[in-house]
């Protein structure tokens, strides 16, 4: 590793190193780069012959990326529902679908100036309720998490977003440390089947917010028991692609007003919201 490199030479360097590892290797060099000196694409496309310095940190970047660790926990930065967002290991890296579920909440209860109180369970990095404290303007918020980890990056999000009054972080499981009536719950909740192999990329993320039991759907199904008992009249929640059946059929006798499914991009069920009997 030299002290000085043009801008053209380290992209090389660094696509050859990414190469034998890393898809679209020429890609994920530009976009290391581009982090690193927290530069555009316009810059670096006209700056091919500009001087960079003091490059170790960005061949630790590209040594952790050959290992595979998530690009997003390396540069520290996720984007999300068009904004850019705080990550790192210990909470999970939000995926696209995920702004379904936000597109859901909205769909389901337009009313932007209404002053709900929403819960989230299994809040993360903070995503959800950044964004939805964002659009409901009048809300207030209660953050959920079991992790410690979670909610220090969730706090670093919602104080990015002057949001710090209006979004309240709690540590504990489900809804144990809520007592204030809920309006509309929202959840990404661990929904995948213990045992199940996945990526090996999938190693660096927090493994209680993947896997949700036995079966998969069990923290689900703890989320429902606590709206019907509290009679929390919308519910909307994230779930795994085969899942759909086994809510209906847990909920098939149960006092509900309706329940509706959401698709993914690539047309996987992925999510429904519940409303519940007054």
């Amino acid at each position: 590793m030299r002290s000085k490199y043009l801008v053209k030479e380290l992209l090389s360097e660094i696509t050859e190193l990414l190469t034998p590892y890393i898809p679209r290797a020429s890609r994920e060099a530009q976009l290391l780069l581009m982090a690193h000196l927290n530069i555009d694409e316009l810059w670096l496309i006209t700056h091919q012959t500009t001087e960079v310095e003091n490059t170790k940190e960005l061949f630790e970047w590209v040594n952790r990326r050959v290992k595979n660790e998530p690009f997003e926990y390396i540069t520290n930065r996720v984007s999300f529902y068009s904004e850019e967002f705080f990550i790192k290991q210990g909470a999970l890296i939000p995926r696209p679908e995920t702004e379904l579920l936000i597109e859901e909440v909205i769909k389901n209860f337009p009313d932007k100036e209404s002053s709900l109180t929403f819960v989230e369970v299994g809040v993360g990095s903070g995503i959800i309720s950044v964004v939805l404290a964002r659009h409901f303007l009048n809300a207030s918020f209660i953050a959920v998490d079991i992790s410690e980890a979670a909610l220090e990056i969730a706090k670093v999000n919602i104080e990015k977003f002057g949001l710090s009054d209006r979004i309240e972080l709690r540590l504990g499981s489900l809804l144990e440390p809520v007592d204030e009536k809920i309006d509309y719950l929202v959840s990404n909740p661990p929904y995948i089947e213990d045992g199940v192999v996945l990526e090996s990329n999938l190693d660096y993320e927090p493994q209680n917010a993947l896997f949700g039991g036995k079966v998969g759907d069990e923290i689900i199904k703890e989320l429902l028991d606590e709206v019907l008992k509290q009679k929390i009249k919308f519910f909307t929640c994230e779930m795994g692609y085969d899942q759909q059946d086994k809510i209906r059929l847990y909920l098939e006798h149960k006092n509900i007003h309706s329940l509706e499914f959401y698709k993914d991009y690539s047309s996987f069920d992925r999510g429904f919201t519940l409303k519940v009997q007054n």
